[in-house]
């Protein structure tokens, strides 16, 4: 025999060579005795340090390596399985049977947990062998790994002395498709926490044993009744804990009682069915899985949750069972690879589908067994270096040619591998079903709609339609539309909508010429097509802007080219939309479309994630003075003119749905009324509201709002800057005081908005604000409070005048700047300073912050989802208008209330404190 040639051949030649220094001679003549031995001991030791050292260190380690490697000339393996009492239990060839040796070593007759960690190491040492020699599928691996740990469970049990507690299997236990460095995730039925804790103290000597899967995890008791369990279930469960129910099978213990609980697990997972909001769920699970990997920078060599990884098969796989599992018990497998054959036959999964997920699936359990096997770790990243990732290569097969080394082949492998999962990944939920709407596939109408259902898509009928009108025909684009569906359709079920979301994609393909242009996007551009669905789904105003500006639709995949502009910029872009239309009509319907445009960008941004309030408010704020800007540019000022900005617009803190609360202000002698001066002045501010607010409510640019100027309603327009001195000095009260703390000139004369400013500094901030101007303001806000809630809005859960919301922060940092001198035209910029110098509590602030930013969050959102102007500022009462509200906002509806009144109550107890005196 060539033992130096299998040695030089190997994964790890100085590490075999290192290791047959160390044997004694006894040993060696062994080895070169027996070939299939010495074959067994090179590959072995080539690939794990751990299989290494129990070797050198315990004499039975060689029989047990030249008993596995004999299987090569004896029965191949194959063998059978069994299940008794709901444990399972594996005789095969090369593996044996773990439960059998297990109890071969006389470890309950002599109760010794020492004999069972020895008897756990030889045994997983036989499967290693095996596994390695290539005499064990990955199936059979993975099975034989799992019953070894229940083996050893059930030995625990035993030593413990537990009657009448049985432990159920989790995960990929359950599954029988245990790594060789897995958790071993357990539950407990009956008997009592000392008994679970004696069972996993023994366990723990040879696995990993983890029980915080159990209801309530850690906080949760460690054994439960199976009444106990079902109440659970049905109260308090959420969905996944029923997606990991799907692998929960008893594994040791009292078969009896383990039989009880399977039968009631399984009666509660199948008899509910998958709502669109589970599956949205425990996407979003998976999804901040994946981030979490993509932030430590290891997503392209991780081979279990990176993209194209095993927890992407696992997770399809999983999801389809509990979408089509309640009607197709043949699906209920709770192993991985069993599943998908099942789904393959029956039609819920495409063949080729299928088989390319089961090959990648195969070949990357294998990936991470290698890395595993080395030190017994758990490990899912492909090593960086090159040299470690050779000897990974090795392990697995791949061997040099001239075109390319072992480690080249093996990372083209891998990475084709992946690539292949993420492609299947993305249409393997509808190419199926989309072949049944169409009359072509296996499935029946009624699977097919209660799946489209589960996926978001309540109307199966209106949804073929959609999708006979984007396939129709034989034209290039119907063509390409066809193959690009069942990932947009994917997409679209993660948008707040799909149903929104899939009319709004059927109407921007009307027309061959749009249909052909959205489809070479889609193609082109992956990106563009899935943040594309996620803004159609969410709302239908943006919807609307996209089908009248189909340019835009590449540019939602352009981050820096949503970013809203300076200020400056703005106002240059804006001049040259309008300036070269001629008619002033023509001028309108110009800035009012160029305002749509700018304002998708806005809500692009803030729909992505990639805005917060805090910058929506500054640059829907930007958008209002360009245009404000641009309005009175259009009227040709004949007299130095300015519009100061109150309120949010003075603060750059509007909202969606604010309107524009401005004062007009002009240079002329105070007490004059008529005059050249006064008359352009007024024709100046006239000409800005009628410009902006448009003959009718579609043309409508912004809502002016002029009725905070001296006067109401009843006074002029515009004053003169001494018009404004005169009144201020005479006639203002409280609450216009009040107003003025938020005042900032956005258009027109620049100096004369500087000179209106030193005019309302000294009405503002130099009078003194005594306690009756507090009470005055106090009294002001529980009229507000009584008052302004208009019928039919949901007084509890208003978003900006219920207790504890918006106007509640704004009127309690207003009263507190009167009080301090603290100047400050933003609610939230005035808070920081009131917090800066210690006037109000660190914790008071951030109290009010958190409240305000929420309620701000939740109401610009809503003004999106329910597609303005018919959104009111509550949260919305009709159920399917609040679900897709929480959707959008990655919540559910309970949670959505819930985080309102938690955070409302929080801050309308520091405002009765901090505005009303309170305690």
């Amino acid at each position: 025999m060539d033992l130096a040639g299998l040695v030089e051949r190997s994964a790890f030649p100085g590490a075999v060579r290192t290791a047959l220094d160390r044997l004694d001679d006894g040993a060696a003549e062994r080895l070169a005795a027996e070939p299939p031995l010495a074959e067994a001991f090179v590959v072995v030791v080539a690939a794990s340090r751990s299989a290494t050292r129990l070797i050198e260190t315990d004499p039975a380690a060689l029989d047990v390596l030249a008993d596995a490697a004999s299987a090569r000339t004896a029965t191949p393996v194959g063998g059978h399985t069994t299940e008794a009492g709901g444990v399972r239990q594996t005789s095969a060839g090369c593996l044996a049977d773990p439960a059998a040796l297990v109890d071969a070593a006389g470890i309950v007759a002599v109760p010794d947990p020492e004999a069972l960690v020895r008897a756990k190491r030889l045994t997983q040492l036989r499967i290693t062998t095996c596994d390695l020699l290539g005499l064990a599928s990955l199936e059979q691996t993975t099975a034989a790994l799992a019953d070894l740990a229940a083996a050893v469970l059930d030995a625990a049990v035993r030593l413990a002395g537990v009657e009448g507690m049985a432990v159920i299997g989790m995960g990929k236990l359950g599954g029988r498709e245990l790594n060789y460095a897995s958790d071993v995730d357990v539950m407990f039925v009956d008997g009592d926490a000392r008994a679970a804790r004696a069972v996993m103290d023994i366990a723990r000597r040879c696995f990993r044993v983890d029980a915080n899967l159990r209801p309530e995890g850690r906080d949760g008791a460690l054994t439960r009744s199976v009444d106990s369990y079902r109440s659970y279930w049905e109260r308090w469960a959420q969905p996944w804990e029923f997606q990991a129910l799907l692998k929960a099978v008893p594994v040791a213990g009292d078969r009896d009682v383990g039989r009880a609980w399977h039968e009631a697990a399984s009666s509660t997972l199948w008899a509910r069915r998958l709502t669109a909001d589970d599956l949205r769920s425990l996407r979003s699970l998976k999804a901040r899985a994946e981030a979490e990997v993509q932030r430590h920078g290891s997503a392209e060599r991780e081979v279990k949750r990176g993209p194209g990884g095993i927890r992407d098969i696992e997770f399809a796989v999983q999801t389809l069972q509990m979408v089509h599992g309640r009607s197709d018990p043949e699906l209920r497998s709770p192993t991985t690879l069993v599943a998908l054959g099942e789904m393959d036959e029956a039609g819920y999964v495409a063949h080729d589908d299928a088989e390319r997920l089961a090959g990648a699936y195969r070949f990357l359990r294998r990936v991470e067994h290698v890395l595993q096997i080395e030190d017994e770790q758990q490990i899912h990243t492909v090593p960086a270096e090159r040299e470690h990732r050779r000897r990974i290569a090795r392990v697995l097969g791949f061997r040099g040619t001239p075109a390319a080394g072992a480690t080249a082949a093996f990372d083209r492998e891998l990475a084709r591998q992946r690539n292949l999962v993420r492609s299947v990944h993305e249409r393997l939920y509808f190419r199926p079903l989309l072949d049944s709407l169409a009359g072509a596939g296996r499935l029946s109408p009624e699977a097919a709609a209660e799946a489209l259902d589960s996926f978001g898509f309540t109307d199966a009928e209106r949804t073929r339609d959609a999708v006979r009108d984007l396939t129709r025909g034989l034209s290039r684009s119907s063509r390409m539309m066809q193959q690009l569906l069942p990932l947009v359709l994917d997409w679209l079920s993660s948008s707040p909508d799909p149903d929104l979301g899939l009319l709004g994609l059927r109407k921007l393909a009307s027309g061959e010429q749009r249909s052909m242009t959205l489809a070479h996007v889609f193609r082109e551009n992956p990106d563009v097509a899935q943040r594309l669905c996620e803004l159609l789904g969410t709302s239908g105003l943006l919807g609307e802007i996209l089908m009248a500006n189909p340019d835009l639709i590449e540019r939602v995949a352009e981050r820096e080219r949503l970013q809203t502009l300076d200020r400056d910029a703005l106002v240059a872009s804006a001049a040259t939309t309008v300036g070269w239309r001629a008619e002033i009509n023509e001028r309108q319907r110009g800035l009012n479309r160029w305002r749509r445009r700018h304002l998708l960008g806005v809500a692009a941004r803030d729909v992505f994630g990639e805005a917060g309030a805090g910058t929506v408010g500054t640059d829907l704020t930007a958008l209002a003075e360009a245009c404000v800007e641009t309005a009175l540019r259009q009227l040709d000022p004949q007299v130095p003119f300015a519009v100061v900005a109150l309120g949010r617009f003075a603060g750059g803190e509007l909202s969606y749905a604010s309107d524009l609360d401005v004062l007009f202000v002009h240079d002329g002698d105070a007490g004059v009324a008529q005059g050249s001066g006064h008359d352009e002045a007024l024709r100046l501010a006239a000409g800005v509201l009628r410009f902006l607010a448009g003959d009718t409510p579609a043309q409508r640019i912004y809502e002016i709002d002029a009725a905070l100027r001296p006067e109401g309603r009843q006074g002029a327009l515009s004053r003169s800057i001494g018009g404004y001195a005169a009144y201020l000095d005479r006639w203002a009260q409280t609450w216009e005081r009040q107003a003025f703390t938020r005042a900032r000139p956005v258009a027109g004369d620049r100096r004369l908005g500087e000179r209106f400013l030193d005019l309302l500094a000294g009405a503002v901030w130099d009078r003194p604000f005594t306690d009756e101007h507090e009470r005055e303001v106090r009294r002001m806000k529980a009229r507000v409070e009584r008052e302004r809630i208009p019928p039919g809005e949901d007084r509890e859960f208003h978003l900006k005048l219920g207790r504890g919301a918006l106007a509640d922060v704004e009127w309690t940092v207003q009263l507190l700047q009167l009080r301090t001198g603290t100047r400050a035209p933003s609610t939230m910029g005035a808070l920081d300073a009131l917090a800066s110098a210690g006037v109000v509590d660190g914790d008071d602030a951030e109290v009010l912050r958190e409240a305000y930013r929420f309620c701000e969050r939740a109401r610009n959102r809503w003004w999106l989802v329910g597609s303005a102007p018919a959104v009111t500022d509550a949260l919305p009462t009709r159920p399917d208008a609040l679900l897709h509200l929480a959707r959008s906002l990655d919540t559910t509806p309970g949670a959505l209330r819930e985080d309102f009144r938690r955070l409302t109550r929080r801050s309308r107890r520091v405002v009765e404190r901090l505005f009303y005196g309170a305690g």
